[in-house]
């Protein structure tokens, strides 16, 4: 009769079940301008994102005394652990990571962990400690025949089995394990949304008005948004991305909510979005009347492919009959026709080079979000890489001539609070057309560089007469925009502009009055005669 192994784990022999208890933190980095931060931590194992806790606001010494039971199939992934301070409105800042080798802990005892947090670009800076008690175990108690069964083969980390057996619970639990991997890799897109406003909500509260926020539910992947006060009109502008998958509907579920302090929320409204009803690579801003219910929602709605289906590995333009019937699109003769389509852009995201490590591994999982006003788009995302290939073709249909392209690459931590690594702005006038060039990643305000650059090729077609009409309407608002914040720099820099201006109206005021002053008879008979 074979007995149970309690001894040391033998690597990917099954599952483990890990419990993590998140007790506090300890000195943590102030992100605030009160000194203070607003932190939460994440956990990571095999470069996905597996625990998420609650914030704790206005505090460097956080306590969450939160518990998770985690399941994993080899003890030589690492839990990573990054800590983050919550930023209302605007990407959150990284507050510090550390890394747990699970190999250190032992079966069937509870340990008691202290991660002094770090910045992979700052390793000298100590930003605080994460304090957790972990325990480790055999899932459904995993027996083996015998110890001397099992023997390593020749080829490394390869074990072979001899009459070892589990039991059949935890083989379904097993495969079941495994089918979430696979389809988790089989997401095949990216719908990336942005909650604009709500509009002549229902009134819930006594004094006419509500204090509405909105539930989405893609699956089950779940956002919830800010709670707005008093309100039968909120503006949220808030944006936020949701995985498809493979295996699930592509039906969006948004239910508003009234905030009642003490007691049950309020229902107001629900509505859906359908995204098989919707193109793809483009932006669609949708007004959804709330059904069981009042009022509208307002939202933009994008759906991106991942890399599994290919936005486009061949632009459009490369092929000659397509290119020919885009320039005929906005030739001079149909230049009063669809004034509101002025023109055609086309951004091609080649790759990247030297960019940021944002994990402690020296490693980050960078993808990038292409930008023209309201209209967004996202390439797929390449793990562990620092120069990583996108090779993806973006278009986009222009309605002003004046805006500005903005590619903007990002470190993947599957939420909406994903790592800044860089960032490029390109005003379309200023476009190329057909050159591949290098532009060096610059900082979140675009004062000066960050480290890494990207490869782009842009080609922009479009109508000189509808771009000049264009400039004569108002500028398309955007949504999503961070708060300017005040800068010394930026403040020069419009001084030094107005003191140009306000020189060159003195200097032609002069010139003007010298000309009646006859100072120079041939100028002053020249502007007489003009």
């Amino acid at each position: 009769m074979g007995t149970c192994n309690t001894g040391p784990p033998f690597p990917n022999l099954g599952m483990y079940q890990l419990d993590i208890t998140l007790k506090n933190g300890s000195n943590l980095a102030a992100r605030d301008r009160g000194g203070t931060s607003d932190p939460y931590v994440k956990f990571k194992i095999g470069g996905k994102e597996v625990f998420r806790s609650k914030t704790v606001h206005k505090t460097l010494n956080p306590v969450w005394d939160e518990k998770v039971s985690l399941f994993v199939d080899s003890l030589k992934q690492s839990l990573y652990v990054k800590v983050f301070d919550y930023d209302f409105g605007l990407q959150d800042d990284f507050m510090g990571s550390a890394f747990l080798d699970l190999t250190t802990l032992e079966l069937h005892s509870t340990k008691e962990v202290a991660l002094e947090l770090k910045d992979p670009q700052h390793m000298e800076h100590n930003l605080g400690t994460i304090h957790l008690s972990v325990s480790l175990s055999p899932k459904d108690n995993v027996c083996v025949e015998s110890p001397l069964a099992i023997l390593k083969s020749s080829e490394p980390n390869v074990i072979i089995k001899k009459n070892w057996k589990r039991s059949s619970k935890l083989q379904t639990q097993s495969l079941r394990l495994t089918d979430f991997h696979r389809r988790s890799q089989l997401w095949r897109g990216i719908v990336s949304i942005t909650l604009i406003e709500g509009q002549d909500l229902k009134a819930m509260d006594a004094n006419g008005l509500s204090d509405p926020y909105v539930k989405f539910r893609l699956g089950n992947q779940k956002y919830k948004s800010k709670t707005l006060q008093k309100t039968l009109n909120p503006q949220w502008r808030e944006q936020f991305d949701m995985h498809l998958f493979e295996e699930q509907g592509g039906v969006i579920e948004a239910t508003v909510w009234d905030k009642d302090a003490g007691k049950r929320d309020d229902f107001i409204g629900r509505c859906h979005v359908d995204l098989s009803a919707l193109s793809k690579e483009q932006t669609h801003k949708l007004k959804l009347k709330l059904e069981e219910g009042e009022g509208w929602l307002v939202l933009l709605v994008t759906l991106t492919a991942s890399s599994a289906i290919n936005v486009s590995d061949v632009g459009c333009l490369e092929d000659q009959n397509e290119r020919e019937n885009i320039l005929s699109r906005y030739s001079l003769v149909r230049s009063f026709s669809n004034i509101d389509d002025v023109g055609f852009l086309q951004v091609k995201i080649i790759r990247a080079e030297g960019l940021m490590a944002a994990d402690v591994t020296g490693k980050s999982d960078p993808f990038c979000v292409v930008e023209v006003n309201n209209d967004r788009l996202m390439t797929h995302t390449v793990y562990k890489n620092l120069n990583p290939e996108w090779s993806k073709v973006f278009t986009f249909n222009l309605r002003d001539i004046h805006s500005v392209l903005e590619v903007t690459v990002y470190d993947e931590d599957r939420d909406h609070s994903a790592d800044f690594l860089g960032k490029v702005a390109i005003p379309l006038l200023s476009i190329q057309n057909g050159e591949q060039k290098a532009y060096v990643l610059k900082n979140k305000q675009l004062t000066g560089p960050t480290k890494g650059v990207i490869y782009l090729e842009v080609d922009l077609i479009f109508n000189a007469v509808k771009a000049c009409l264009g400039s004569l309407t108002p500028k398309e608002q955007k949504y999503i925009e961070d708060e300017p914040k005040l800068s010394k720099q930026l403040l020069l820099r419009n001084f030094i502009r107005m003191k140009r201006c306000v020189m060159v109206l003195v200097n032609a005021a002069y010139y003007i009055n010298s000309c009646f002053d006859w100072d120079s008879p041939q100028r002053s008979l020249a502007a007489f005669l003009v």
